[in-house]
């Protein structure tokens, strides 16, 4: 005799898996092995950027070092896997056709980006993203005068 439980439980039976994987194979391994990477100069072609902004949907706009301001398109091999951010240094692929849009090749590490301008390939004048720790050393002086002292008075009134 089939009671009414057993219909049930064979009808709301889990799917099987027929995909190719989950969440964690769409994340991938982490690929941040490439930190020693040769030092990749540009070519015909090609230019030293930094990024002004991110526009979302894969774009950027960027300051590219010959003074023109272009709309960059990370390519898809990036997208996802690169995360660049507003200050870095790429490098675009210019386009024949197009002059105010280019492409981004790659982004430079920060040591890379140091490189870069220590061989002279980047403007003297170019600031590179040195991080909040960089540009606090020239307003030390004044540190001392930061706080307030109270005496148990005035702690006393409040």
């Amino acid at each position: 005799m089939i009671c009414d439980t057993d219909v049930y439980a064979e009808a709301t039976t889990m799917p099987k898996n027929k995909g190719k994987g989950g969440k964690n194979r769409k994340r991938g391994k982490n690929e941040a092995d490439d930190e020693k990477r040769e030092l990749i100069f540009k070519e015909d072609g090609q230019e030293y950027a930094q990024v002004l902004r991110m526009l979302g949907n894969g774009r950027c706009e960027a300051m590219c070092i010959d003074g023109s301001k272009r709309l960059c398109h990370i390519r898809g091999k990036m997208h996802k896997k690169v995360w660049i951010a507003a200050g870095d240094i790429i490098l675009v692929g210019l386009r024949d056709y197009q002059d105010d849009k280019a492409d981004v090749i790659l982004k430079y590490m920060p040591d890379e980006a140091r490189l870069l301008k220590a061989y002279g390939e980047l403007p003297e004048n170019t600031r590179l993203n040195e991080g909040i720790a960089g540009g606090l050393d020239e307003e030390d002086d004044g540190a001392g005068d930061d706080y307030i002292e109270f005496e148990d008075e005035d702690i006393d009134k409040i």
